[in-house]
């Protein structure tokens, strides 16, 4: 519970974005070190500004932390921290990831089929039957479908889901005790017995315009594939399209009468190969590789097996994250290893001694 509150605090400092934590943590050596640090050594850390140094020696950020772990245990709202385990996974993998999540309700959001469902606030009776067709003929796969509970198409694909059967979760752009819009509240509390809620807003936080370009981030964050069911041709919609190229997430569209203005949308990330054209569930099926199984062999595991026997803790943690992301960094190795940054480098040079990595220019690692 100590480690949460000073979680909980760090995120409530302005100017504190993952990046910021990163640093924080790595060159501190832990997030409860963060706030016992003295100002003159904070200061001296890269990207950290003196309003960020006079903020975390605000004692108010504690008081402010402990009446959101209160709201939370009030109304069963759990925390997941990002250097969490339980944080999800496909999301830590995202430049501009949240450093907290609330959440509610029965979730699994790193369950291997997981997509999203997007679309415009107006969505016509096509659209909503050509998502509702597709919904259920991706039911035999049991997907866990993203949303983000508004009017039109989001709140008919979380309905539909709830028809059939299928798990689904609401991204919010508001705290999780302040539903919006309010039309849709029930609902909502519906999803929680099937699926959850989600939002990096503290529980009582009201909806801002703001927050929901930036909640868009975390829908398409938390998918293997997004769908655009119907979209005109501006909005949010196409914004969380972008953002899901981006994450290298795969884009899938449903192609619209071309008489119908909230099919533009769909029609133009078709043309300008932004989107895949999808037409059936079996179409989103084979794009995401859902019927086919992978393989493979571990780098680690053909490694002589005596030599990684002898090896440390730490020391198979760093080489397991370097296997899985090769070329990695050493300030982001610490980062997601959760060991401070001058122990890690430590452990490179004996790593390298042992000749299982290779150094190489910009303080990139790679394996042998």
């Amino acid at each position: 519970m100590q480690e949460l509150l000073y979680q909980v605090a760090l995120s409530q400092v302005n100017g504190v974005g993952l990046y910021n934590a990163r640093q924080l943590i790595t060159y501190c050596g832990g997030i409860q070190q963060i706030f016992s640090t003295p100002s003159g050594k904070l200061s001296k850390i890269p990207g950290i500004k003196d309003q960020v140094t006079q903020a975390l020696k605000d004692p108010e950020i504690f008081r402010t932390a402990e009446n959101i772990l209160q709201q939370c245990e009030r109304n069963h709202i759990d925390i997941s921290f990002i250097t969490d385990d339980h944080y999800p996974k496909r999301l830590k993998e995202i430049e501009d990831a949240p450093l907290l999540l609330f959440h509610k309700g029965t979730i699994d959001t790193d369950h291997t089929k997981t997509i999203a469902v997007v679309g415009t606030r107006k969505a016509s009776a096509y659209g909503k039957e050509c998502l509702e067709n597709m919904l259920q003929e991706l039911a035999p796969w049991n997907p866990v479908v993203v949303s983000g509970l508004a009017y039109g198409i989001d709140i008919t694909a979380h309905k539909i889901c709830l028809d059939i059967g299928l798990r689904t979760i609401a991204v919010l752009g508001s705290g999780i005790r302040n539903i919006y819009p309010s039309l849709h509240k029930n609902i909502a509390n519906t999803m929680c017995e099937q699926g959850g809620l989600i939002s990096e807003y503290s529980p009582n936080t009201k909806p801002e315009m703001y927050h929901f370009p930036a909640r868009n981030r975390i829908i398409a964050g938390l998918c293997e594939g997004i769908i655009v069911a119907e979209a005109g041709e501006k909005g949010g919609a196409l914004i969380t399209a972008q953002l899901a190229n981006s994450y290298n997430r795969e884009v899938m569209a449903i192609p619209g009468n071309l008489k119908i203005i909230t099919s533009a949308g769909c029609n133009n990330l078709i043309k300008n190969n932004q989107a895949h054209l999808i037409t059936s569930g079996k179409d989103v099926a084979e794009l995401l590789n859902w019927d086919v199984g992978t393989t493979g062999v571990s780098k680690f595991k053909l490694k002589d097996t005596q030599l990684l026997a002898s090896l440390s803790e730490d020391e198979r943690k760093l080489y397991h994250y370097i296997e899985k992301e090769e070329g990695i960094q050493l300030d982001n190795l610490a980062w997601k290893s959760g060991i401070n940054i001058s122990r890690t480098a430590n452990l490179l040079l004996q790593l390298e001694m042992h000749g299982l990595i290779e150094m190489l220019p910009g303080k990139k690692i790679k394996t042998t």
